[in-house]
């Protein structure tokens, strides 16, 4: 922080004068850039600007007219304040200069004991020097931090972090949509720096420099891709703190011009990634609340009012961002797309209320099937808030577990989850495969040791709902021949074939059995 006029009258070698503003007071938080001792009657043409003047008094002319050209020159040469001593000469401040001073607004400070102008300078001095090296130090650890962010290749969110930490005020990146792609809050909630962001975003003009906008109080500087302007890097007030100062110009300047070489280096679109960390995050429930996953979502252009949700699971045997890539651009003004697992792709739809699903899942899963034909689309269940969506997304990894290998549906949900499909979903379970064994066991081994085809008879009269004349027609058999199988299943499984109960137990296993048998790989795992 730069010495004032104030800081400077203050320090205990002047304070001991007993210095007095007459007038300009406004003028005490002007800075000090050094200062001078005179008794010239025209030292202006000694100074640079910023020069605290100390006088005796004695050479100060006695025309009105000549301390009214001797106040203009200081004045003109941008002196920051005039220092009389009331000892030698004077025992009060003249009216001429006082009147002089008054119409130039340029402080004039009296002090009524004597004073030891050198070392008056020395002190000040030295503090100015001192504060000029602290400058220099803070400003090259700006650029050392920034410049160790690109070597290293870091990607915006480590850069937008940083500047948020240096400069202790909220860091927002957003594209010329005016959307906020990236948001680091300090001292607000990421709600209440996000909130109606793009309504206010357009009414700060988009400047080719850092500027300051008044009356929100937004620094802001511009962030380019290929020499075309990318969007802009905003730094909002914090509360309670006073305004920006140089060093934030710095870390604000330096942040822009490491997003653009990061922008070079990342070929991952900003936007992807945005929609990528805002999707996780509310699939996972890991925002700080409801209200922050709507601002973070709205800033980016997902309607989060007047609408409901639906989340969606694209399983692929490609690379998901692969899949992600030609889902996204068809839905990025209704919903957010991103990858949530090396082969896995979400995508969180935003509808207008009673507006159908179907037509835009039917949509989605064609898109998908354009990367990948063989691609599962899972739907969740349809939610009226924004902080319900996790359930949703729940509901459909639940749904991408139990589809079968090899289902042609162009997407399924829960309505269409069964039991073998709940099977399937349950096929790893110890407890499942300790039933199968239990129940047809023995029956699997009879028929691989004697050649027999009891199994598939079984699942004939099974399916058949004990029907024996269906039964016999299906298994291809006479009616005396599954009489004498079904005798023989009842022998070798000790069970009763004419009771319902036992009946469903056997099919059940034998359901479970044929699951366990597919060869196809297992679904990937839920969100």
């Amino acid at each position: 922080m730069a010495l004032t006029v104030a800081d400077v009258l203050a320090l205990p070698v002047l304070a001991a004068g007993l210095p007095e503003v007459v007038v300009g007071e406004p003028g005490l938080r002007r800075p000090v850039r050094w200062v001078h001792i005179t008794e010239l009657t025209d030292p202006a043409s000694f100074l640079k600007g910023g020069e605290l003047v100390l006088t005796t008094g004695v050479p100060l002319p006695g025309d009105t007219s000549e301390v009214r050209r001797y106040v203009d020159e200081l004045a003109d040469a941008g002196a920051a304040a005039l220092v009389l001593e009331l000892v030698r000469r004077f025992h009060r401040a003249p009216d001429a200069l006082v009147r002089a001073c008054r119409a130039r607004d340029l402080p004039l400070v009296t002090l009524a004991r004597d004073v030891n102008f050198l070392e008056v300078t020395q002190v000040v001095h030295a503090l100015i020097l001192g504060n000029q090296a602290e400058v220099l130090r803070r400003t090259q650890h700006i650029h050392d931090t920034f410049t160790a962010l690109t070597l290293r290749g870091a990607g915006p969110e480590d850069v937008v972090r940083t500047a948020a930490e240096m400069g202790r005020h909220t860091v927002v990146l957003e594209n010329l949509a005016h959307q906020a792609v990236l948001c680091e809050p300090v001292g607000v909630s990421a709600e209440e720096a996000l909130a109606h962001w793009e309504r206010r975003s357009r009414s700060a003009a988009v400047e080719d420099r850092t500027t300051l906008h008044e009356p929100d109080g937004w620094l802001t500087t511009p962030v380019e891709f290929q020499g075309e302007r990318w969007g802009r890097v905003v730094m909002l007030p914090t509360p309670g703190t006073p305004g920006f100062s140089a060093e934030d110009v710095t870390v604000l300047e330096r942040a822009a011009m490491t997003l653009t070489i990061a922008r070079l280096i990342h070929t991952t679109s900003w936007e992807r990634r945005a929609h990528r960390h805002v999707l996780r995050d509310i699939a996972e429930q890991r925002h700080r609340s409801p209200a922050e996953a709507r601002a973070r979502a709205g800033a980016l252009g997902l309607p989060t009012t007047d609408a409901t949700f639906l989340a969606v699971l694209v399983d692929t045997r490609h690379d998901a961002t692969e899949v992600e890539t030609l889902i996204a651009p068809a839905f990025e003004r209704t919903g957010l797309v991103g990858a949530l697992e090396d082969r896995r792709v979400g995508v969180l739809l935003a509808l207008r209320r009673g507006q159908s699903w179907q037509p835009a899942v039917e949509r989605l899963s064609r898109t998908a099937r354009e990367a990948d034909p063989d691609a599962v689309v899972s739907v969740g269940c349809e939610v009226g808030d924004l902080s319900h969506v996790a359930r949703s997304f729940r509901e459909a990894g639940r749904v991408a577990e139990a589809v079968l290998p090899g289902s042609d549906r162009l997407y399924h949900q829960l309505a269409d989850i069964g039991l073998r499909h709940l099977l399937h979903t349950l096929r790893t379970d110890v407890r499942v495969q300790d039933y199968v064994e239990r129940q047809v066991g023995r029956l699997v081994e009879h028929d691989a040791k004697h050649g027999t085809d009891l199994l598939p008879t079984l699942r004939h009269y099974l399916d058949a709902a004990g029907n024996k004349t269906v039964a016999a027609r299906r298994a291809g058999l006479s009616r005396q021949t599954l009489y004498e199988r079904l005798r023989a299943l009842e022998r070798l499984l000790d069970r009763d074939l004419e009771v319902g109960e036992q009946r469903t137990e056997l099919h059940v296993a034998l359901i479970a059995l044929a699951v366990l048998r597919m060869t196809a790989p297992p679904s990937p795992t839920s969100t």
